[in-house]
């Protein structure tokens, strides 16, 4: 099952809107500072988004082969490092297995993921003395299905993020990539002291 989890966050509200008064003052007292939240919305709404880029937001997922590739298409303002079977052997390995399938079909795709491990395996051990271990892990991974998962380090900036929240948790986006861009903002919202509260709210999330 795809899991998300915020490791860092640097910014919010307040650095945006330092950063769109940074051509006029930088100071923020009292009355400016409550001014942030209908500058944050004028900002969102009229497209000016550069001082949204002013902050960073640090994600470790756990995602399925699918929604790597999708993720791996994101790359203004957005950093991915990510689990390599090529230069590591895949000892322990997780599988997806949707939640929307019925019983038979999770069942079948659970002996079918059981099944390409053993070949992977397999297959590295005895290539292994052959090729050279190197090899043996990179080409061995042929076996591993489209349902395997790798761990994924994100970063995002705030512009960044909200370009991919806009085209991830829509209708039209495959669940399982859903579910993470959807979990992303969660956790965001979660942040103590919500340092994100008026950015959420002007872009309307």
């Amino acid at each position: 099952m795809n899991t998300v989890e915020l490791i860092g966050y640097y910014g919010g509200d307040r650095a945006h809107a330092l950063a769109a008064w940074t051509s006029t003052s930088r100071d923020l007292p009292s009355e400016k500072r409550g001014r942030i939240p209908a500058l944050l919305k004028m900002l969102a709404e009229a497209g000016h988004h550069t001082p949204f880029e002013r902050s960073t937001l640090h994600f470790l997922v756990r995602v399925e082969t699918a929604t790597h590739i999708q993720m791996l298409k994101h790359r203004i303002g957005v950093s991915i490092n990510g689990e390599s079977a090529r230069y590591k052997e895949l000892k322990t390995p997780t599988f997806h297995v949707p939640e929307d399938w019925t019983a038979r079909q999770r069942i079948r795709l659970m002996k079918h993921n059981a099944a390409s491990l053993k070949l992977y395996q397999r297959t590295l051990k005895e290539l292994t003395p052959l090729i050279g271990r190197q090899r043996a892990k990179e080409s061995s991974r042929f076996f591993l299905p489209y349902s395997n998962e790798l761990t994924l380090d994100v970063s995002f900036n705030w512009r960044s993020f909200a370009h991919f929240y806009g085209l991830r948790a829509s209708d039209h986006a495959q669940r399982e990539i859903s579910n993470v861009a959807v979990a992303m903002l969660n956790l965001v919202r979660g942040i103590k002291g919500s340092p994100f509260k008026h950015t959420i709210a002007a872009f309307g999330y």
